[in-house]
C-alpha cells in the first residue's frame, strides 16, 4: 500500500486569490455584492472542512489529473509545496457553496484523499 503525500496548507490565502474570488463572484453576483463577499473573505478566519464534504456541499463535479491546473497541484502536494486556502461562499438561497477561488486545489486534494482537511475560508 503506499502512503499518501502529506498535504500541506498556507496559515492564509495568497493575496491574487481574493481578486480571482470576486472575479468569478462578479459572474454570480452583481460588483457590489462580489466586493462584500470578497471583503468579509479577507477577514474571515481560517478553517477545515474535509474534501467530500465541500464538493457534496457545493454540488461540483470532480475534474480529473487531465486538467493541467489539477495536475499542477497534485505536483506541489507531492513535491511538500504548501497550497493556498480554498475561498467558500454560502449561498442560502440555493442551499449550496461557492467555491470562489480554489476549485483545482480542492480536486488535486481530493484524488489524493476524500477524508483530507481543506484549509479555507467562508463566509
Amino acid at each position: 500500500m503506499s502512503k499518501r503525500p502529506k498535504i500541506q496548507w498556507l496559515d492564509t490565502p495568497q493575496s491574487h486569490n481574493y481578486p480571482a474570488a470576486k472575479s468569478y463572484l462578479s459572474l454570480l453576483f452583481d460588483e457590489e455584492i462580489a466586493r462584500r463577499y470578497v471583503k468579509k473573505l479577507k477577514r474571515a478566519e481560517c478553517t477545515e472542512f474535509k474534501a467530500k464534504d465541500i464538493f457534496r456541499a457545493s454540488w461540483l463535479s470532480l475534474l480529473g489529473v487531465s486538467n493541467s491546473h489539477v495536475e499542477k497541484d497534485r505536483r506541489k502536494i507531492l513535491a511538500g509545496e504548501k497550497l493556498s486556502p480554498i475561498l467558500l461562499v454560502r449561498d442560502p438561497r440555493i442551499r449550496r457553496v461557492i467555491v470562489a477561488d480554489g476549485y483545482h486545489r480542492l480536486c488535486a486534494v481530493y484524488g489524493f484523499d476524500e477524508d483530507a482537511l481543506i484549509a479555507c475560508k467562508i463566509v
